[in-house]
């Protein structure tokens, strides 16, 4: 799995984090996304990495603006009642 942090330019309050959420919903493969506009990023969780060109274009097409884009592995949490 792949973690994606995009860093977002324009989000001004839960609506944009809301447009934001759905057009990644509509446009690729996630299992999770999240957006916050007070940080101004989306965080997306995939089993496969996005392709960056049509991300960017799809966020940009959204009257928004995509600056950056980090992807790294990403492995679930385990619970844990011992801490380990």
């Amino acid at each position: 799995m792949v973690k994606t942090t995009l860093s977002i330019d324009g989000m001004m309050c839960n609506m944009c984090e809301s447009h934001i959420n759905d057009t990644i919903r509509r446009g690729f493969k996630v299992k999770k996304v999240s957006s916050s506009h007070t940080k101004g990023t989306a965080e997306i969780i995939s089993d496969e990495p996005l392709d960056e060109a049509i991300l960017k274009e799809t966020i940009d097409k959204t009257g928004y603006k995509l600056l950056d884009l980090r992807s790294e592995p990403y492995e679930k949490k385990r619970f844990s009642l011992f801490g380990r």
